[in-house]
């Protein structure tokens, strides 16, 4: 187990980078009571390749610029039932990826999923967190946009 010490200290909402998906600077929200972490995508797509399983998708990075796409595909790592806050239960693909933030960089489960009605692109849930990162949910962005120093 990491000192607390050693720990990343995060506000309740947070910019990262997901390098392997191509998009830098994600408005996130900080979420210990989610188990899994979530990535709004778009048009998901499961199909094979190399006699593998993977999923294509699209993420929208800048939630004020819808116009603009970022086309994806990665190895799926299976799938997963979340319930959600108001206990409806939705079967998503989960991926792994890696996540910069905090000057760290660490692989993490991603489900996908539409959360369009949501405020945030992503959620960073407790499983990700794991040993890593302490949560002040009196502060926000204490890792400000364009200056993530990874």
């Amino acid at each position: 187990m990491i000192e607390p010490s050693n720990k990343i200290i995060l506000g309740a909402l947070e910019y990262c980078d997901l390098p392997d998906l191509g998009i830098s600077n994600v408005e996130m929200r900080v979420d210990t009571g989610a188990a899994t972490s979530s990535l709004h995508v778009d048009n998901i797509e499961e199909f094979i390749k190399e006699g593998k399983r993977w999923v294509s998708f699209d993420i929208h990075p800048d939630v004020h610029n819808v116009e603009k796409i970022v086309h994806t595909a990665v190895p799926l790592r299976g799938t997963k039932v979340v319930k959600s806050s108001s206990a409806d239960k939705e079967k998503r693909v989960v991926i792994r990826t890696v996540i910069k933030l905090g000057g760290e960089e660490w692989k993490i489960k991603l489900t996908l999923t539409d959360r369009s009605t949501m405020n945030y692109l992503m959620l960073l849930g407790r499983e990700a967190m794991k040993d890593r990162i302490m949560v002040d949910p009196s502060h926000e962005f204490i890792f400000s946009k364009n200056e993530n120093p990874v």
